[in-house]
């Protein structure tokens, strides 16, 4: 049961760590190098507490998985603030 909780706070975590380096993302031009930093920086701090609540390699997909869906929507907040409620797609 315990490790339920934690695996649950886990990817909670994980999903919020990534919001905000998600809508600072959206700032910068896809592929850029500080674009690439802010995708790769909640990752160090995740791998951090999977070790400090004990997990092993099997919670890595629920932990990605996790982490894009916070990058993904501190992206689409970031586009819906400064366009409205019809955010356009990104352009490359």
């Amino acid at each position: 049961m315990q490790d339920s909780f934690n695996f649950a706070g886990l990817v909670v975590g994980a999903f919020l760590v990534s919001i905000p380096c998600g809508y600072i993302r959206e700032s910068f031009k896809k592929f850029s190098l500080p674009w690439l930093f802010l995708a790769h920086l909640p990752i160090p701090l995740v791998v951090h507490f999977r070790h400090l609540a004990g997990f092993g390699w099997r919670v890595i997909p629920f932990t990605l998985a996790a982490a894009i869906g916070g990058q993904i929507v501190g992206g689409w907040y970031k586009r819906r603030m400064l366009h409205g409620r019809k955010a356009p797609q990104r352009q490359p």
